[in-house]
């Protein structure tokens, strides 16, 4: 067992049990949704769907005349 899993299940063992079953529920949560990682590629692939809906206010002529010269 890894220390990691070691420290989890000593804190659990002192927690309440309205605690324990959160903590269960977003472990739960975690692994139906392929955590593993630090989030940051679900951040990157939601990139290109922000990008269309800005798209609707940032390309106007008037944004590009404001940007101009920044």
């Amino acid at each position: 067992m890894s220390p990691i899993t070691k420290s989890l299940i000593e804190e659990l063992e002192h927690a309440s049990e309205s605690v324990q079953r959160e903590v269960l529920a977003f472990l739960r949560h975690l692994r139906a949704r392929g955590a593993g990682n630090d989030g940051s590629e679900d951040v990157h692939a939601l990139l290109p769907l922000a990008e269309s809906a800005w798209a609707v206010d940032w390309d106007t002529p008037e944004e590009d005349e404001a940007w101009r010269n920044l």
